[in-house]
């Protein structure tokens, strides 16, 4: 999932929400790509949307396997939790530079971050907590040692643990509380609702709290377990101390909870 030449190196990882993500290695390291913002991810600002950087983190994941024999060696992976720390937003018209590399790992999953850059001064920094999952029996699978081997180039971090970062319970129901009807087009190939659609019901909140995106900012999404095609989603929310906290429930279980709040 990357290439380039050997450099391993320490990499303080985050453990919280306020943690600062983990640095980019050598010159050189990862892999690279470039590609051109399209008016379909932005909105009416010309914001780069959160589920536009989603489905770009997929991309250049697939890239990235289609660039190594991963591709064949391990090719389903599925993501655990997404970090996407915005300095400065990407908005159209522009061309992104995107950075992809390891930055700590175990034996089934691994920590992916992304930088997305533009010529015109945009910066996000993401991680994804991705999942090495078997074609045979859709659960987690160890990683093949070339995966891993390619992995290890850029970190010497190899006991990375899962620790969920929002654990705040969910509320009560509420008059505020919205229906999430799913589309056909939300479903991936596992019959999950797609990492990048759980975005769309963020933004749509994010409408009447815009000021957050006025300033750097931190959106975290945690996937606990799947939304299934044919669900009932509902949305609970809270806005509290500058901070919008979204949660998907289906049966009165959280399926997958989301935060974007200030940074300093």
């Amino acid at each position: 999932m990357t290439d380039g030449t050997s450099a391993t190196q320490r990499s303080p990882e985050p453990v919280g929400f306020d943690d600062p993500l983990a640095p980019a290695p050598a010159d050189g390291e990862g892999f690279e790509t470039n590609w051109t913002v399209r008016t379909g991810d932005v909105d009416p600002n010309n914001r780069l949307r959160f589920d536009g950087m989603a489905r770009y983190l997929q991309d250049i994941g697939s890239d990235n396997l289609d660039a190594t024999s991963l591709g064949v060696t391990d090719p389903f992976w599925i993501v655990r939790r997404t970090v996407i720390d915005v300095h400065t937003p990407v908005e159209f018209p522009d061309r992104v530079h995107m950075r992809r590399w390891c930055s700590s790992m175990s034996t089934r999953w691994s920590n992916m971050r992304v930088n997305i850059t533009t010529d015109k001064g945009a910066s996000i920094e993401t991680e994804g907590f991705w999942i090495n999952i078997s074609a045979s029996t859709g659960m987690p699978t160890r990683i093949s040692d070339e995966a891993l081997a390619l992995l290890a180039r850029t970190t010497d971090e190899h006991r990375l643990r899962w620790k969920a970062w929002l654990t705040e319970p969910v509320p009560s129901p509420a008059h505020t509380d919205v229906q999430f009807p799913l589309r056909a087009t939300d479903i991936d190939p596992f019959n999950h609702v797609n990492n990048a659609a759980y975005w769309h019901a963020v933004e749509e909140l994010l409408v009447d709290h815009a000021d957050l995106l006025h300033a750097p900012h931190r959106a975290v999404i945690e996937y606990l377990s799947p939304i299934l095609a044919g669900d009932h989603v509902t949305i609970r929310h809270r806005f509290e101390g500058g901070a919008l906290t979204v949660w998907f429930v289906v049966d009165d279980a959280v399926r997958s909870v989301a935060k974007v709040a200030p940074r300093a």
